[in-house]
This record gives structure tokens, C-alpha cells and sequence, in this order.
């Protein structure tokens, strides 16, 4: 797929791991629920730690995109909500190593909590993956 990631003049560059906008050609749009670090049986991975969660929340959402015949980079934005701004500057550094230079528009939200105690970051994205890629998808599409 071919996206084009750019902060339009006018608008501040970003000081996080974003660009303002996103233009991805035809293709179909798959949103992916918001993503913690729980693994299959309820355990926390990287309790404790946001890095380590970050990480994980993100792998999650690359098998999802996975799933579907697309890639990493046919994520065309992310909304991260975090429970303390303190991560801010760590759950970028992570978002960068998994994106690359090819990271999507973005949102960071604080909140109070999230779904369990513990849990310090959940990440939902949306994506545009050409049609080419989702006849080969490991999933039946309806």
C-alpha cells in the first residue's frame, strides 16, 4: 500500500512519534480494538514496566494487522491511552522502534485507569490494507 505520512505546512511539527496526517490509497479499512498487555490467561506482561507493555500492546496489534494480509505500515493512525503523562517520552521511543520513520497520526490520551489495575497503556488502530493483501488474509472476511 502506498502511504504518505506529512505534517502540512501551517501546523506545528510534531513532538511526538506522529505525523498530523495520513493518505493511504484504496484499499479496505480495519480497525483494531484497543490493545493491553494481557496475555490469553489475564497475566500482565511487563507489569510494572511501560516500555515492556507498550511493546507488547503493539505486537498485538501487528498480529491483528497480520491477520488480515496487511503490515505495520498500513496503520494509518493510533489512539494510545495512558494512566500517567510520566510515559509519555517512553511509550514514544517505543511506538518508534516498532514504527520506524513511517509512524501513523496519533492520539495520547491520560486516564484515570484502565480496564484492570495494573495496566499502564491500551493502544486501538486503524488501518487501510489493499485488496490485494486481504485475498490472501488467514481470516474468513464477511
Amino acid at each position: 500500500m502506498a502511504k504518505k505520512t506529512f505534517n502540512p505546512e501551517g501546523l506545528p511539527i510534531p513532538r511526538g512519534s506522529y505525523f498530523h496526517v495520513a493518505v493511504a490509497d484504496p484499499g479496505r479499512v480495519v480497525t483494531i480494538a484497543g490493545q493491553t498487555s494481557s496475555d490469553a490467561d489475564g497475566n500482565i506482561i511487563g507489569a510494572g514496566d511501560v516500555r515492556s507493555q507498550t511493546r507488547e500492546v503493539l505486537r498485538k496489534i501487528q498480529v491483528a494487522i497480520e491477520s488480515v494480509g496487511g503490515t505495520i505500515d498500513d496503520i494509518v493512525a493510533v489512539t494510545a491511552y495512558i494512566t500517567d503523562t510520566r510515559f509519555y517520552a517512553d511509550v514514544n521511543e517505543t511506538r518508534r522502534e516498532v514504527f520506524g520513520p513511517n509512524f501513523p497520526p496519533s492520539t495520547l490520551v491520560q486516564v484515570v485507569s484502565l480496564a484492570r489495575p495494573g495496566l499502564l497503556v491500551e493502544i486501538n488502530a486503524m488501518a487501510v490494507v489493499p485488496e490485494a493483501s486481504l485475498s490472501a488474509c488467514s481470516v474468513t472476511m464477511p
